[in-house]
């Protein structure tokens, strides 16, 4: 027997290894094939139009009503998530107090005030994802906090903060206009606002515009439907944690099984007469084992815990491996090693192979072990590399597999055929059904003015749709060219990572720092250079080169914008390394208070 041969001491042969390695490998671009299709990002439809009430706020008060305000603030925040609050505190610490935030919907919250579906919870530990618990003296109720508790910590944030008088809610922008005689941004809103304001920060959201799969004949169907993001509890029944009455006589389809479906899917299965899970490509699923806060934990925590906490998680998730994984958890134990980043040597390049197909394996083989069926377990398995997709951690999607009155639908990597009067279609079988719901996602890295609902209108009257029309231009992300005092907090040439939180909050440091240095300086306008953008782009070109060859072979998803192959799609990419690599630029640029690449006029 030679060496290769032998069995190693966890497993099978080197040689047994290489060869299951070998046959997941050409599995891959199999089923990569399947999904590749040519319109990318532009497969999926808006909320608008027919699906107009979809995007409807269920939450508002039917009869809120507000006369137009006309003022003129130094500082207007668009977007009251996390990023708009956080931004807000981080200027209000810096001495300003003149500041307007303006947000569509009806509180703060964000994404946590829009999506309230059954089962929603963060799928990133609460301690780490939660900003300012120190500040706050908040302790999450549980590891993994459900949606109810984060909107409430966002509105405990709010109050403690003292953002409330801040607040425009229930507004939209329509309009912003930079009057380069007056240095200022004119701005109008669906109410007849007209705000005016020196900084202009877009905190719309990461994950906050949702999109619909453009399925043949989706207008047709003739029951109730609605998007996981704008859940409809009148069709369904219940609240957000409280069962679902109304599904009992239901037949329901949820279309999607990325990582809202994994959520919802075990909330409707237990309420509904039946449930059809339509399925392109399975999530990876593993063991998320969440529980109460061990209360004298918690307490013992000495003070910097959280930046420490957030700062390790973001190690650990990024192939940095620190002495000491504080979080340990799935996220960490799947992500402990960079699999995806290119090395130019051989037997790393075997080594980091071998590590991703077992931590896959592993998940596949957690699928064969709790799915009963061996058909449905064998569908639900997912073949691709584990940095292709957002992993999922829950401990009840794949059991729901073996309830009798829940079927999945896979689609073999096509989607859905059409949608019917009365059903969906898959496969050339029509199912009927009376509820679907879509849990199809949400835009990422499309275009910032299509994301935010208005397109900016800079110097010399050029919008941002005009300068961006062959993809982004800016400098970190954040400031961009002809379009001065306008601060971007988007991940569209910006950092990316597992925790959102750690990302946003990095951001609004670097938007505050860079508004307050202004008002220090007397800096009346600042904005990227032509060439600072094109550096910047150069920059991200070079380390996405790093994990091209991974990417290329995975599977369409948000995380490669479908897998998009035109220039924008091509110059609206994210920073592809660790996060804390991106936030180095970021503090590196700050500490050198050059603030190069920027152009700058000087106040009168």
């Amino acid at each position: 027997m030679t060496e290769s041969d032998s069995p190693t001491p966890d497993g099978p042969s080197s040689a047994d290894l290489d060869a299951a390695i070998a046959a997941a490998r050409e599995r891959y671009q199999a089923e990569r094939a399947k999904r590749v299709r040519p319109d990318g990002n532009a497969q999926y439809g808006e909320l608008t139009g027919d699906f107009a009430e979809f995007d409807r706020d269920p939450f508002a008060d039917p009869d809120y009503h507000r006369d137009p305000l006309s003022e003129e603030v130094e500082v207007l925040v668009i977007g009251c998530g996390f990023a708009g609050m956080l931004t807000t505190i981080e200027l209000k610490a810096r001495g300003f107090d003149d500041v307007r935030m303006v947000d569509r919907a009806g509180d703060f919250g964000g994404t946590w005030y829009w999506n309230r579906y059954p089962g929603c919870m963060c799928d990133v530990e609460s301690y780490t994802y939660l900003p300012l618990l120190e500040e706050t003296g908040y302790m999450p109720t549980e590891k993994y906090a459900s949606a109810v508790e984060i909107f409430s910590y966002a509105q405990l944030v709010g109050r403690h903060y003292d953002l409330y008088p801040h607040a425009l809610f229930h507004t939209e922008v329509v309009e912003a206009v930079w009057d380069e005689a007056a240095l200022r941004w004119r701005v109008r809103t669906n109410w007849g606002d007209t705000l005016s304001c020196r900084f202009l920060v877009t905190a719309g959201g990461i994950l906050h515009k949702a999109k619909l799969p453009g399925i043949a004949g989706i207008s047709r169907f003739k029951g109730r439907a609605f998007h996981t993001s704008r859940w409809n509890y009148d069709v369904t029944g219940g609240a957000p944690g409280v069962f679902m009455d109304k599904l009992a006589d239901k037949r329901v389809a949820v279309i999607g099984t990325g990582a809202t479906a994994v959520q919802v899917v075990p909330r409707v299965a237990e309420a509904a007469q039946e449930l059809f899970v339509f399925q392109r490509t399975p999530s990876a699923v593993g063991q998320r084992d969440n529980g109460p806060t061990d209360e004298a934990w918690f307490a013992s925590l000495a003070p910097g815990w959280h930046a420490e906490r957030v700062k390790n998680f973001t190690e650990a998730v990024t192939g940095k491996k620190p002495e000491v994984d504080l979080v340990d958890d799935g996220w960490t134990h799947v992500m402990w090693d960079d699999t995806q980043t290119k090395s130019d040597d051989p037997e790393v390049t075997r080594q980091q192979e071998r590590s991703d197909f077992l931590t896959m394996e592993e998940i596949r083989q957690r699928v064969t072990r709790i799915v009963e069926d061996p058909e449905t377990a064998a569908k639900l398995q997912p073949w691709y590399g584990k940095h292709c997709k957002r992993v999922c951690f829950h401990d009840e999607y794949l059991p729901a597999f073996n309830r009798p009155n829940v079927h999945l639908v896979d689609t073999d990597g096509h989607g859905v055929d059409e949608i019917t009067e009365n059903g969906v279609v898959a496969c050339g079988v029509e199912y009927p059904v009376d509820v679907i719901v879509f849990a199809s996602g949400f835009e990422v890295t499309t275009d910032l003015e299509h994301r935010l609902g208005f397109d900016p209108e800079g110097r010399g009257g050029i919008r941002m749709s005009e300068r961006w029309s062959d993809g982004a231009h800016s400098l970190h992300g954040i400031l961009s060219a002809e379009f001065p005092n306008l601060l971007m907090i988007s991940l569209v040439q910006a950092g990316f990572g597992t925790n959102f939180l750690h990302f946003l909050s990095k951001s609004a440091e670097h938007v505050a720092w860079i508004i307050a240095t202004c008002e220090e300086r007397g800096i009346a306008t600042i904005e990227a250079t032509p060439e600072a953008e094109e550096e910047w782009y150069e920059l991200l070109l070079g380390v996405a080169m790093g994990i091209a060859g991974y990417s290329t072979r995975c599977t369409p998803g948000y995380y490669n914008s479908e897998q998009g192959r035109d220039s924008k799609t091509a110059r609206n990419l994210v920073y592809t390394g660790s996060l804390l690599e991106y936030a180095g630029f970021l503090e590196r640029w700050r500490g050198d208070g050059s603030m190069s690449g920027a152009l700058i006029t000087e106040g009168t």
